[in-house]
């Protein structure tokens, strides 16, 4: 008989440092009235002490709890990051071993906001090729890629996680997807470059860890490409989209331009800010937690992620 996948259980896990837009306009120069009216950011939280992979496991530990599973039934941890710890280990192997899930094997995706639905399409496939039960977080600390000094940048992003179990169904959930990508737009969205120091390395290279956004670009894409990929994904009878939570005009826009409610397009960006891989499984738990959503429900939704790459994709699927 055919295996299908579905969520089974949802968590999220942010730092209880929380930094306000007020906070932020003694920092620099800037103010709540300019930041929530062009973004609908108000607040977000910032880690003091902890790293991505702290916050991944306190999610995996959370969704372990509530579904009562044990580390050992996992068959695999996928992680969507472009904030990891180390470039090796990943941030999966390190959660991995902290919630000692000793079968499991693991892994990390680099697709940024885009990160957490490019980790699901992955896993999704995995449990339909045979496998039992598997966990896939999205989890960012981008207060360490961000310069404090350019507030063009400072005051939009946040730090946290989210993830999701995904185990095996003889009922089908997932229906349609489209994951896109364009590389040779790859430069308006950068963050962590390394400088090569090899005593052999003949060019010069400036190491630019931070992260730089053109931010026009960006807008750009999301009202084009976004809403094009989209328009194909959705149907008419979709209950709820939950879109990476970037800023609020865009997904006004988006809503006009695809001709779907926006009582339906789900937010939580006034006090998550943006928080790349981690905004839509940050989105969804809450959703989830506050009743709109409730999984087994059979309700209809979208998962729409756009960013860095430049990468973007949706997955249309049931509860």
């Amino acid at each position: 008989m055919e295996q299908y996948a579905k969520i089974s259980c949802t968590s999220r896990y942010v730092p209880e440092n929380k930094v306000s837009n007020q906070l932020l306009s003694t920092m620099m120069d800037t103010s709540d009235e300019w930041i929530s009216s062009r973004t609908g950011i108000q607040a977000r939280n910032i880690v003091t002490d902890e790293n991505t992979s702290d916050l991944c496991t306190k999610v995996a530990e959370k969704l372990l709890t509530k579904s009562a599973k044990k580390a050992s039934e996992l068959d695999f941890i996928i992680v969507a990051t472009m904030t990891p710890d180390y470039g090796t280990p990943s941030v999966a192997c390190l959660v991995q071993g902290n919630i000692s899930a000793t079968k499991a094997f693991a892994f990390d995706i680099s697709a940024a906001c885009s990160g957490f639905v490019y980790a699901l399409s992955m896993a999704e496939k995995l449990i339909r090729t045979g496998k039992k039960l598997g966990m896939v977080i999205g989890g960012e600390t981008l207060s360490k890629v961000i310069d404090w000094d350019d507030r063009t940048t400072a005051v939009l992003f946040g730090d946290g996680a989210a993830g999701v179990l995904l185990e095996a169904s003889n009922e089908q959930h997932f229906f349609n997807e489209k994951l896109q990508a364009d590389g040779q737009r790859a430069k308006s969205l950068t963050s962590g470059y390394v400088q090569n120091q090899s005593p052999f390395y003949k060019e010069t290279s400036e190491s630019l860890g931070y992260l730089q956004m053109n931010g026009r670009d960006i807008y750009d894409f999301s009202l084009k490409d976004v809403t094009k990929n989209l328009s194909e994904i959705v149907e008419e009878d979709v209950d709820y989209l939950l879109l990476h939570q970037a800023n609020k005009r865009i997904i006004e826009k988006i809503s006009k331009k695809i001709n779907v409610p926006r009582e339906k397009f789900l937010t939580n960006m006034e006090h998550n800010g943006n928080t790349s891989a981690a905004s839509i499984p940050l989105l969804l738990d809450e959703s989830v937690e506050n009743g709109v959503l409730e999984l087994g429900s059979n309700q209809k939704i979208v998962l729409t992620g756009y960013g860095g790459g430049l990468t973007w994709g949706s997955i249309l699927l049931t509860l």
